[in-house]
């Protein structure tokens, strides 16, 4: 049962670490910078313009973002996106947001092999689950899949989901 656990941790620390070479950037460009030249943020990008939070995700940090891919903002539902974007809904975009973002910088390696409740910008916890599936390493914040961990940037590290992460 052992030798069982320590083979799955051993694969699932591999297979983490390939995710995470594969997902280095230049870490002379910011979280902002890297997320806009992607080509998959395009909306995360216009939605932290229209929240007023670019200034600050340029700023010095430490920050780990959980990053919702173009593909996951069309996933909610049929004018979200355009409504949220709206002036009168900054305040409400800037808590989607901010649930989004944790002080400091945190890598795929120090969840690995364990859960954690981690306190967002806004104030509210996220569930970090670093255990790893039945098949392959796997990384979860609440109900969304950490597709691509540990991009560095400059001022922190972004982590790929396929979900938007919705606070209370």
């Amino acid at each position: 049962m052992n030798r069982r656990f320590a083979l799955k941790a051993t694969i699932a620390a591999g297979a983490l670490a390939t995710i995470a070479a594969c997902g280095q950037t230049d870490p002379g460009n910011d979280i902002v910078d890297i997320a806009a030249a992607n080509g998959n943020f395009n909306t995360l990008v216009a939605a932290i313009q229209a929240a007023g939070l670019e200034e600050t995700l340029r700023g010095p940090g430490p920050f780990t973002v959980f990053a919702p891919t173009d593909a996951a903002f069309a996933a909610l539902p049929e004018g979200t996106v355009e409504n949220l974007l709206l002036p009168e809904n900054q305040e409400t975009l800037v808590s989607i947001l901010t649930y989004h973002v944790v002080p400091g910088a945190i890598q795929s390696g120090d969840v690995l092999g364990q859960v954690q409740d981690v306190t967002t910008v806004n104030g509210q916890t996220v569930r970090v689950d670093g255990r790893g599936g039945k098949l392959a390493a796997a990384v979860r914040v609440n109900d969304a899949n950490v597709t691509a961990a540990d991009i560095l940037a400059s001022n922190g590290v972004i982590h790929v989901i396929d979900k938007v992460l919705l606070p209370d």
